[in-house]
């Protein structure tokens, strides 16, 4: 999957690009209900949700914009007489002049088309001139919760019906630091939305560790999990490593992976995911189809390890649907190559880039999120367009005209964004993406998982090819001693007989 998330926050008050906590509007966060799970039952807690930083008025302390994308398109969005471009200084100017502004909780909802209710939140595409929105789940005013999710699952209820195609209502985690990176010219830090990273590496991002991204060169990486990306017609999960954890900024095209580089940044941009359509089932998820994505639908993600212990190295991570009281699995991929394989393994994953042609390396496959996960990662809840591939590569073909397997990866037609995406934001205003219900814990205990085997596949299958090498080892050895009882009695009859001959032999002859 190519998955570049280039959230776009077209406010007129322009995007968040600043450091220092907000001197005009205080921040206030809307909460969400989240739960814990154990097999002894479900406990409550009141979460907060705060929204990205990118997505904010930024001004310096008298209220001037530091950044407004259409004024000061030339000078890459920033305000030239408060973030001079060219300057060896420029970026820690800025960090030390503007101030991201909060929000209260109404203009949440106002600006940002962003509404909660107990465990329910609802994000709005086009509200006003903003456009789309990213929210992270807090455990406190000032952090980041963390996910540490070896042997456990998350299962949340999603209502996509509103989205279609080209739009994609994501839920995902990323190697965030819990603190938004706080610290230095970061002054703003997690109760601000700061330090948004993933394996795309974007350059949108305006702000790494307290230093302003004026030139817009530098991207920000870390592993990415993308647990829920989907409109109403196709939909996929999965699994970006990196060669590194946390937050690393690149700096240049290589370590970034732009274009041609693509294949030797931090970060495997391409991941390795799991869409059914993509995998050969196009009767599986879609309006009226096995999982109806008219209704809502309560998706489970259980995250395994090797030895079923929260320390074992992950090596599976499977995903169920529940929808009108029913169970129901991942069906098998039917491709060439990816048959019978139906969750995220590092078999899976080798198996995928030589069925769908792709050489680009993996950096450690599912084994290698294990240090992530091990870590914590920080939630994230968006909704977004894409203006940089048009959401082809999720739910369209993708490359365009490209007949090698794996292009196909959903119903829509494809999408122009050069031509059609101001159209689509016109039109389209009004959808919308509900996530509701969210959930955590031990395996089996935020759903009915009555009849589902949590056994690990990859284990399985591991024990079953060494169980089968052994007894094929045990059948050669037995096949060997076998061979040689026969050479030996071979040997011995062909001795006697050769021994008798000469015998006879001899005989004539001294006859």
């Amino acid at each position: 999957m190519i998955s570049i998330r280039s959230l776009v926050a077209l406010a007129t008050i322009g995007f968040a690009v600043a450091q220092n906590p907000g001197n005009i509007q205080t921040e206030s966060h809307p909460s969400l209900t989240v739960s814990s799970c154990t097999s002894s039952g479900c406990t409550t807690s009141n979460g907060q949700l705060v929204l990205d930083a990118n997505w904010r008025w930024i001004s310096n302390s008298a209220g001037t914009n530091c950044y407004d994308g259409p004024t000061y398109a030339s000078t890459n969005g920033w305000n030239p007489s408060i973030c001079p471009q060219g300057d060896a200084t420029s970026d820690a100017t800025c960090a030390s002049k503007c101030y991201i502004q909060g929000n209260s909780v109404a203009q949440y909802q106002s600006t940002y088309g962003v509404t909660t209710t107990g465990n329910s939140l609802t994000i709005g595409y086009v509200e006003g001139s903003n456009v789309g929105a990213r929210l992270y789940l807090m455990d406190s005013t000032t952090t980041y919760q963390l996910f540490k999710l070896k042997n456990r699952e998350f299962t949340f209820t999603v209502d996509v019906s509103k989205l279609g195609c080209a739009l994609n209502g994501a839920l995902y985690f990323t190697n965030m630091d819990a603190t938004g990176n706080l610290g230095g010219n970061n002054k703003a830090g997690a109760q601000y939305g700061t330090g948004y990273c993933d394996a795309q590496c974007p350059h949108d991002i305006k702000f790494a560790n307290g230093m302003a991204n004026v030139e817009g060169t530098n991207g920000n990486c870390c592993p990415e999990f993308d647990v829920w990306e989907s409109n109403k017609y196709a939909t996929a999960f999965t699994s970006h490593m990196c060669s590194t954890t946390g937050l690393q900024v690149c700096t240049s095209a290589a370590t970034c992976g732009d274009g041609s580089q693509r294949a030797n940044g931090y970060c495997d941009k391409d991941g390795c995911d799991i869409n059914t359509y993509r995998n050969g089932v196009t009767n599986f998820f879609g309006p009226g189809l096995t999982v109806d994505s008219t209704a809502p639908v309560t998706v489970v993600t259980q995250f395994l390890t090797a030895d079923g212990t929260d320390s074992g190295t992950l090596s599976e991570i499977k995903r169920y649907y529940v929808q009108n009281g029913k169970v129901i699995s991942t069906p098998a991929s039917t491709i060439a190559g990816l048959t019978g394989y139906s969750s995220l393994t590092d078999a899976y994953c080798s198996a995928e880039r030589a069925a769908f042609s792709d050489t680009n390396p993996l950096l450690g496959g599912i084994a290698g999120l294990d240090k992530a996960l091990s870590q914590g990662m920080v939630l994230s809840l968006s909704l977004w367009d894409d203006d940089t591939a048009g959401m082809n590569w999720l739910d369209s073909s993708y490359p365009q005209g490209s007949t090698v397997a794996g292009t196909v990866r959903g119903p829509c037609p494809w999408f122009n964004w050069t031509t059609q995406l101001s159209n689509l934001r016109s039109t389209e205003g009004s959808s919308s993406v509900t996530y509701s219900n969210i959930k955590f814990g031990t395996l089996c205990s935020t759903f009915d998982c009555t009849g589902i085997s949590t056994a690990n596949t990859a284990t399985t299958a591991a024990a079953a090819s060494t169980t089968k090498a052994t007894t094929t080892a045990a059948a050669t050895t037995k096949a060997t001693t076998t061979a040689a009882a026969t050479t030996k009695a071979t040997t011995t009859t062909t001795t006697t007989t050769t021994t008798k001959a000469a015998a006879t032999s001899a005989a004539a002859t001294s006859a």
